[in-house]
């Protein structure tokens, strides 16, 4: 046992006990990109989903524009468990088909006569013959050549619809949703998924108090801005778990958002922890933040300055896709947030 290797797999770190995670390499895969994810389902998926079900190509056509659509519209997960989930629930879709499909054969009188007084007397009228084939020795291979002379189903759009039923994802939800002063979009990493996250602020605190006052909504000694008023945070999904401090410049810019009544660009995502001080701090995960934002069709991810070096493990693709912008202090998110850059940029004391 000395020289024996153990493989396991885990979607989640930190159930494993510390000592025996003290003892393994830990390797950790990001999410795939939807190119390849497109791969993986024309090579290995669809062929695999089609030969469980009974099925071949001549019974069943997923065009490569039809899988884009139910990666954009239907799956947008890290990994491809439920694309194979949803394939195969086009190839149930197709197998019944094949098997209401009518198994007439128009049969003639040079077929090869049976001892059948009944069928004889059928052929003589010129009459069809419904005939209903049992293939011995049954397996998936010898089901598909039985109905080969049948059409093939072509998947579209409407039988994406059809099948799986309304569209789960638009491209245009994030845009649709940050129509309104005091939203903004934060990049989340979970240990089953990467996702973005809308922040909308609308609970009173000396901690807001004292932002408000660095930000110079009001003077120090008159918080007039807050008088009166309660501050409400809401983290949309809350089923999601979300920790750690990286929402932290996603807050602040939500917060100047509602007070300044400025909306912040529907095409822009952010990461970064803040100090008191507005410097922006490194995180974590932002090969999957990015990838993440690029799934929802964010254009623009305000980054820490510092996380700079983790951008090399990003597909040079995805980075060409995106605008990258970098940000030392709080002032840098903001200016690049706002579409003309920070409300209070005059005035501001980070």
């Amino acid at each position: 046992m000395f020289h024996s290797t153990f493989q396991a797999i885990a979607n989640r770190i930190q159930p494993i006990p510390p000592p025996l995670l003290d003892r393994m390499e830990v390797i950790e895969l990001p999410g795939y990109t939807p190119e390849e994810k497109l791969k993986i389902a024309m090579k290995d998926l669809i062929p695999r989903v089609l030969d469980q079900h009974g099925l071949s190509s001549n019974n069943l056509e997923i065009p490569e524009g039809t899988v884009k659509l139910l990666i954009q519209r239907y799956t947008r997960e890290a990994g491809v468990r439920n694309l194979e989930r949803n394939l195969a629930a086009l190839a149930r879709a197709a197998a019944v088909r094949v098997a209401e499909q009518e198994s007439t054969i128009s049969v003639s009188k040079d077929v090869h006569p049976m001892d059948a007084p009944l069928l004889d007397t059928r052929l003589a009228e010129g009459a069809e013959v419904e005939m209903e084939v049992l293939p011995m020795g049954v397996n998936n291979h010898e089901i598909s050549n039985a109905f080969r002379s049948t059409s093939a189903l072509v998947v579209d759009e409407a039988m994406l619809e059809k099948v799986l039923g309304p569209p789960r994802y638009d491209d245009k939800e994030t845009a649709e949703r940050v129509t309104t002063p005091g939203v903004s979009v934060g990049l989340v990493w979970t240990p089953s998924e990467e996702r973005f996250s809308l922040l909308r602020p609308r609970q009173q605190s000396e901690r807001v108090r004292a932002r408000a006052a660095d930000l110079q909504l009001a003077a120090a000694g008159q918080l007039n801005l807050m008088e009166g008023r309660d501050v409400h945070i809401h983290f949309p999904a809350g089923a999601v778990p979300k920790d750690g401090p990286s929402a932290g410049v996603t807050l602040v810019t939500s917060l100047v958002s509602l007070f300044s009544q400025r909306k912040v660009r529907a095409d822009t995502a952010m990461t970064g922890e803040m100090t008191l001080r507005g410097l922006v701090l490194p995180v974590g995960g932002i090969e999957d933040k990015i990838l993440a934002a690029r799934r929802y069709g964010i254009k623009r991810v305000i980054l820490p300055e510092r996380n700079v070096k983790d951008l090399v493990e990003v597909p040079s693709h995805v980075l060409a896709s995106l605008e990258i912008l970098l940000a030392k202090r709080m002032e840098d998110v903001l200016e690049e947030a706002f579409e003309g850059g920070c409300p209070w940029r005059l005035h501001a004391k980070l």
